[in-house]
């Protein structure tokens, strides 16, 4: 399987499980849901938003689909780097975790991308040099 459509796959995944499982997947990420409203926002934020892009990434043929997924998931990467001088949160297994798998999937759905372009042109190149004969 393509890495970019795994990683596609992974962040429609986790909005999945958000859509589903808001209460746990806010538990998870150590966010506090006081009340039905914060599940809600959990749900629609983390769930709908992640689930969409990921969905739409998963059918698209297009190059951007991949790149929208990469850029996606490599933000969240460089805003958990940047939040360590701000925020000092303590580095557990998940912190790492999860720093790895937003760096793996960001760059797998870029070079998918790149792959997919690199292909649309030599389809491009081909077809005008079977028309020019």
């Amino acid at each position: 399987m393509n890495m970019g459509r795994l990683s596609s796959a992974a962040l429609m995944l986790s909005g999945v499980a958000a859509i589903a499982d808001p209460k746990g997947v806010a538990a998870a990420l150590h966010l506090t849901v006081g009340d039905a409203r914060g599940v809600t926002e959990t749900r629609a934020g983390l769930g709908g938003t992640y689930a969409a892009l990921g969905g739409w990434a998963l059918v698209s043929r297009e190059p951007a689909a991949d790149v929208a997924v990469g850029v996606t998931w490599l933000g969240a990467a460089a805003v958990r780097v940047a939040a360590r001088q701000a925020d000092r949160p303590p580095l557990t297994a998940s912190y790492w975790a999860y720093l790895g798998l937003e760096v793996t999937c960001g760059v797998a759905s870029l070079a998918s991308a790149l792959a997919r372009r690199r292909g649309a042109g030599q389809a491009v190149r081909r077809g005008a040099a079977g028309a020019a004969r």
